[in-house]
């Protein structure tokens, strides 16, 4: 009886040391990925600039400024080494991307902050879709618009690199900016974020 009664008091100890484990993995993928973007939840971002943001259809979705310049969701936290998963569908005349290590997060832009853009139709293609705006070209450049595609960053230390459906886009070494939240852009048409997820490294 005794043996038994041990048993229990190791098993309930056991379930309350794990208990705060649950807590802190809530939102996580496992594999240290956290979920902040899924096909039934929105997520939880500071706005800079103003977009019709909105879950539908199982994304999140923007295709019209209710403001000046172009909006941006912004991560709660700031990262510093780190990789982005995303998938997303883009019109072809979207205007969008992931901005991340933004030094001032009230006013993102590409001088302070590495973009890594969503533009099928930019007028110079070689900081089109895939590649860092004014750090890395991409040649030739990729076509993300009417499909849903899979941007995968990874970030450390110096080292960028970008991958759009598999395919490496650019991988370059730069140390201006080495930490900051990063953001979800919307410039113009239609963008659609079906899954956005990080994982620190």
């Amino acid at each position: 009886m005794k043996r038994l009664s041990a048993f229990a008091v190791g098993l309930l100890l056991i379930g309350l040391a794990a208990f705060p484990l649950t807590q802190t993995a809530s939102g996580q993928a496992g594999d240290g990925w956290i979920t902040l973007v899924d096909g039934t939840k929105m997520g939880d971002w500071d706005r800079v600039g103003e977009a019709n943001w909105r879950m539908e259809d199982g994304a999140l979705v923007a295709d019209k400024m209710t403001g000046k310049g172009t909006a941006h969701l912004v991560s709660k936290n700031s990262y510093k080494d780190f990789q982005i998963r995303a998938e997303f569908w883009s019109s072809d005349d979207a205007n969008s991307g992931i901005f991340i290590r933004c030094s001032d997060p009230k006013r993102i832009s590409a001088t302070n902050s590495y973009e890594v853009n969503i533009f099928d139709t930019r007028k110079d293609p070689s900081y089109g879709t895939g590649a860092v705006v004014n750090f890395a070209e991409v040649n030739p450049m990729p076509k993300a618009g009417g499909k849903w595609n899979t941007m995968e960053i990874t970030a450390k230390g110096r080292q960028i690199t970008v991958m759009l459906n598999g395919q490496k886009t650019v991988d370059f070494r730069n140390g201006l900016f080495a930490e900051g939240p990063f953001t979800l852009q919307y410039g113009s048409g239609v963008i659609k974020w079906r899954k956005v997820q990080i994982k620190p490294l």
